[in-house]
């Protein structure tokens, strides 16, 4: 009897990894999916609804919690992940800027070391692909390319400097011989087609702030956030191109997944002032200033706009992406430009208020 060829993912049914999975489904036999029990019920809702009634059971849940050895993974699981896995996909991450240390310790460094353990064991490995961001690259000042790392550079919060952690981890064990590939996306938004998205943060942040407003918003402007570019990318391309160079790309790359021609911070402005019909009033402050005012009680009901976003209003660092950019030839996949889904991402903002900001942990 033929060996199963399967898929282990970690970060179902989260943003990307549910549209993920909808991909992997094509290419193996079984998707093996790491949920945490608190997730169950809307991993199995969404589970189905990804297998249909042909494929019940072409998904495989397993509870498990990333931030334990082993994954708290039962043995006979993970005898079956070990034996069963050729791709191993790692997803599962806190995406949260306000993230306290010990959280983002727990689950995007020590939770990759683990993951990093059991794709050692997997008998039959072809690939462990890691997702990353772009963001490991700190408050670099100049240009990050996807064989930067460590630069010596500061972060802006503890979420870049543990997935920066993480991703030594995973570079560390690409040295030694696993087989390996990173993708760095950039500051991820909903799909370019449809604006679906599973939380609201980023630029939504300051979009939503402007949808409140009565045609008049305050906005604070700082010095040198004129050439200040905030690269922002649609998960419908990150899926497409995880998808794609998964399959096609070189093991051993790291992928930066980032707009080549991302709006300035003005630019990004007027753009989101225009699609919510709102004069943006621009006040000269400074990043402290306004940290102290967002971060009052006052500021975070009314304006809505977290404190530790503002740093991104001056971040020094321009990202590129020459492997992408080969890699991706001919594919037909390429980062559309913000100005042409921006509508379409206030649309679906506008029409489903219910979504939340808080990152899946």
């Amino acid at each position: 009897m033929a060996a199963v060829s399967a898929v282990f993912l970690t970060g179902f049914p989260g943003f990307l990894g549910s549209a993920l999975v909808d991909r992997l489904l094509d290419r193996r036999e079984t998707v093996h999916c790491l949920v945490q029990p608190k997730y169950r019920e809307a991993a199995e809702a969404r589970a189905a609804d990804l297998a249909g009634e042909d494929r019940q059971d072409a998904i495989v849940l397993h509870a498990g919690d990333v931030t334990e050895q082993g994954l708290a993974l039962d043995d006979d699981a993970r005898e079956t992940i070990r034996a069963e896995t050729r791709e191993l996909f790692h997803l599962a991450a806190v995406y949260d800027l306000a993230v306290d240390r010990a959280v983002g310790e727990a689950v995007n460094v020590d939770g990759t070391r683990h993951v990093l353990d059991l794709a050692e064991v997997c008998t039959d490995l072809e690939c462990f692909h890691y997702v990353s961001t772009c963001y490991v690259s700190g408050r670099h000042d100049g240009v990050f390319g996807p064989d930067d790392l460590d630069v010596g550079q500061s972060f802006n919060n503890h979420y870049e400097a543990t997935k920066f952690e993480a991703e030594l981890l995973v570079q560390e064990r690409m040295a030694e011989g696993l087989p390996a590939t990173v993708y760095r996306p950039a500051i991820t938004v909903g799909d370019s087609e449809t604006g679906r998205t599973q939380k609201y943060d980023g630029p939504y942040f300051v979009m939503r702030w402007l949808q409140r407003c009565p045609g008049v918003a305050p906005l604070p402007v700082f010095s040198g956030a004129a050439s200040t570019e905030l690269n922002v990318v649609p998960r419908n391309f990150v899926v497409d191109a995880i998808d794609h160079l998964s399959e096609h790309g070189e093991p051993g790359t790291v992928y930066q997944l980032c707009d080549a021609n991302p709006p300035t911070i003005p630019e990004l402005t007027r753009l989101l002032a225009d699609v919510t019909d709102t004069r943006v009033l621009p006040v000269p402050s400074t990043p402290g200033l306004a940290k102290r005012l967002l971060g009052t009680g006052l500021g975070r009901s009314v304006a809505g706009i977290p404190p530790e976003t503002l740093d991104y209003f001056t971040h020094p660092t321009t990202y590129v992406a020459p492997h992408t950019r080969r890699d991706l030839a001919g594919s037909g996949i390429a980062c559309p430009a913000f100005e042409s889904y921006v509508d379409v991402l206030a649309a679906y903002a506008r029409d489903n208020p219910e979504v939340g900001s808080d990152a899946m942990t």
